[in-house]
């Protein structure tokens, strides 16, 4: 009885909320069309979001029968003033959401009335169109803060008025801005710990001396120049974002830092050690000429020797992918001990060398892909070289050959992206390969290996001998399942997923009956113009079959082995017979098979094209003669021709009846006796 009635209760004080929802001490009004705050909510309320509505003001007495309240977002209105009196009652609020409103039209009296909070932990301001004076004004009391938000508004310029005794602050979010310029904006932010100055029009970064920041993230900027002061002082600097800026050269990082992620993508960046044509720029030194206010001083840098000296030990992640970079310098590597990814791809790298001098010994991912790479050197003898190797990323190169013995050394290798280069695999021991190859035979722990788009003429031999492959990828190679597919028999107990897209397969050319583990099958752009009989005894998760030249499928596929596996099916771009559908149908009713392209999915009546599903009546009534049973037809029409010339016989034979009687008596007739 008291469940019951508890539930009633709840019930009735939903809907007095004018369709407010009531979690615990949670109220949400969010996208109910409210312009004021409700005044019948509960009294012991202690968050409350009203995101999504129409309130452009909030009054003196908008909050007063709320004095628990700790959290109140009011995301997405068209709040334009807070009155000064509007948080009096509500001394314990933490956390303040006003983002995506119009506070700029009186962001004097809102300041006011923020001024009243003093336990305010955490403020969104973010797209209220406010200007850095604007900040400035609506900040200045809130000494309590520890994250503070202003992305997406009109700052252009940072000086160290604008964040004034904000000394508590944690974080800080400036991105989505204006700004060009910072001039000692963060001097007496003595506890930031993290900082986003994201998406704005910074051009440098000259005299970085943040030691207490743990996060930086300047990426999207216009930034040339990254300088730190020099100093040995430890920074606390965890994770630098440079990405997508225009660095020409490798940041000159703190000496001493605790620095474990380096994103450096999309920048203009490269090395000028060694030039190409073999001139030496080490002894070349850099000047920097800084103004600040009246005084000028000049800042000469050598970059290589301040790139020896920035102590790397702690970086894991370093992303220099999308640069000019062509070559590293001496011993680069070597100042990374702790190193696990390593991105250099999409860059102009010709030759990367590893030796013992870089052992990389942590390194477990190194993406080399879309360079110009044409050599990979690895110092012979060298034992020690990637030894937790597991992700190795080679696609898109020039590389013909790898390094004998290269994966005796990567003993934890399981991924291999070798697609888009001129490489073939080396066949069984014994057997003659007068061109270079790559031999991943025997490499136990190999279990993902890309060769798409490598020109492979055949696999023959048995190049995968030795490995437990679970993922292989032949795609957009025309010639690689021609020959003899002895190469299958190494890969039955382990291939899981298959992608033979773009290899000029047809219905009868090889038969992978025989690999019982395949789950996911990409048959996609072939010369397929008929269903292989052996899919129907794989028992597949998915399959591909798009851009192909099938008529029909088998209309009992969905009763097979194959149909009541499979859940995922790709079949649009073929050439379907409008007027055998039978087995369309019988998927549709097929259990737990989803067609994700159905929509794509047509086929041809003389020359149009339509949708399965939607065939109109003339075309269903014109399919119903060209499938109707050919003897049955023919009987229809030639049973009235027969039954008239019967009737014509008959009419004849019956208006001649007497003459032919007499006749025949004339000339067959005999006399007979009395």
């Amino acid at each position: 009885l008291a469940v019951g009635w508890g539930s009633r209760m709840d019930a009735a004080w939903a809907s007095s909320l004018g369709g407010c929802e009531l979690v615990q001490s949670i109220m949400d009004c969010t996208g109910r069309w409210l312009s004021s705050i409700p005044g019948n909510l509960r009294g012991d309320t202690k968050e409350l979001f009203l995101d999504d509505n129409t309130i452009r003001v909030l009054g003196n007495a908008s909050l007063l029968l709320y004095p628990q309240l700790w959290h109140l977002s009011l995301t997405r209105n068209q709040l334009e003033l807070i009155e000064p009196g509007a948080f009096l009652s509500s001394q314990g609020l933490k956390e303040l959401s006003l983002k995506d409103n119009l506070l700029f039209t009186n962001y004097s009296l809102t300041a006011a009335a923020l001024s009243a909070l003093p336990a305010l932990r955490m403020l969104d301001l973010a797209g209220n169109q406010l200007t850095e004076d604007m900040v400035s004004v609506l900040v200045s009391n809130l000494s309590s803060l520890e994250s503070l938000c202003v992305a997406r508004n009109i700052i252009m310029r940072l000086d160290s008025s604008v964040f004034t005794n904000l000394t508590q602050l944690l974080e800080l979010n400036l991105e989505k801005n204006y700004i060009f310029e910072i001039d000692n904006a963060f001097e007496g932010l003595q506890r930031l710990q993290r900082l986003n100055i994201a998406y704005n029009y910074l051009p440098c970064l000259v005299g970085f001396d943040l030691t207490q920041l743990r996060v930086l993230n300047i990426s999207n900027n216009v930034i040339e120049w990254f300088l730190t002061l020099e100093s040995d002082d430890l920074f606390e600097l965890e994770v630098l974002d440079l990405s997508h800026n225009r660095l020409l050269f490798f940041p000159v990082l703190p000496r001493q830092s605790k620095l474990h992620s380096l994103l450096l993508q999309d920048n203009r960046m490269s090395f000028y050690q060694r030039l190409p044509n073999g001139t030496s720029l080490a002894n070349v030194t850099v000047q920097f000429l800084i103004i600040d206010g009246n005084s000028t001083n000049i800042t000469t840098v050598r970059l290589w020797d301040d790139l020896c000296h920035s102590n790397l030990s702690s970086l894991r992640l370093l992303d220099m992918s999308q640069n000019q970079v062509w070559g590293l310098p001496d011993d680069f590597l070597a100042q990374m001990p702790s190193l696990t990814h390593l991105k250099l791809n999409q860059n102009c790298l010709e030759a990367f060398h590893l030796s013992e001098e870089d052992p990389l010994a942590m390194l477990t991912e190194l993406d080399l892909s879309q360079n110009q790479l044409v050599e990979l050197g690895v110092k012979v003898g060298a034992g020690d070289i990637l030894p937790n190797l597991q992700l190795f990323n080679l696609s898109t190169n020039r590389l013909q050959v790898l390094p004998p013995g290269i994966f005796t050394h990567t003993r934890k290798i399981t991924t291999l992206d070798l697609s888009r280069n001129r490489v073939d695999l080396c066949p069984q021991p014994g057997e003659a390969k007068s061109l270079p190859c790559v031999d991943i035979r025997g490499v136990e722990t190999l279990t993902h290996l890309s060769l798409a788009g490598c020109g492979l003429q055949g696999l023959g031999g048995r190049p995968f001998q030795g490995t437990s492959l679970m993922h292989l990828d032949l795609s957009d190679n025309c010639q690689a399942l021609s020959g003899d597919v002895g190469w299958l028999q190494d890969l039955v107990l382990t291939l899981q997923v298959l992608s033979l897209r773009n290899t000029n397969l047809s219905s009868t050319a090889v038969d992978f009956s025989a690999l019982n583990s395949l789950v996911r099958l990409d048959l996609s752009g072939n010369s397929l113009a008929a269903f292989p009989s052996w899919l129907g005894t794989l028992r597949l998760h998915s399959l591909d079959l798009r851009d192909n030249c099938l008529p029909a499928l088998p209309l009992d596929v969905a009763r097979e082995p194959l149909g009541r596996s499979l859940r995922e099916l790709y079949l649009s771009r073929n050439p379907y017979n409008c007027c055998t559908l039978g087995w369309w149908d019988a998927l549709q009713r097929a259990e737990g098979l989803r067609v994700p392209d159905g929509r794509e999915v047509t086929c041809s009546h003389g020359s149009r094209l339509l949708r399965p599903g939607a065939l109109p009546e003339p075309v269903l009534q014109s399919c119903r003669w060209q499938t109707a049973d050919l003897a049955l037809l023919y009987l229809v029409l030639a049973l009235p021709t027969c039954l008239t010339l019967l009737v014509a016989f008959v009419v004849i034979f019956l208006m001649l009846k007497e003459k032919l009687l007499k006749m025949v008596k004339t000339r067959c007739g005999v006399s007979s006796p009395y």
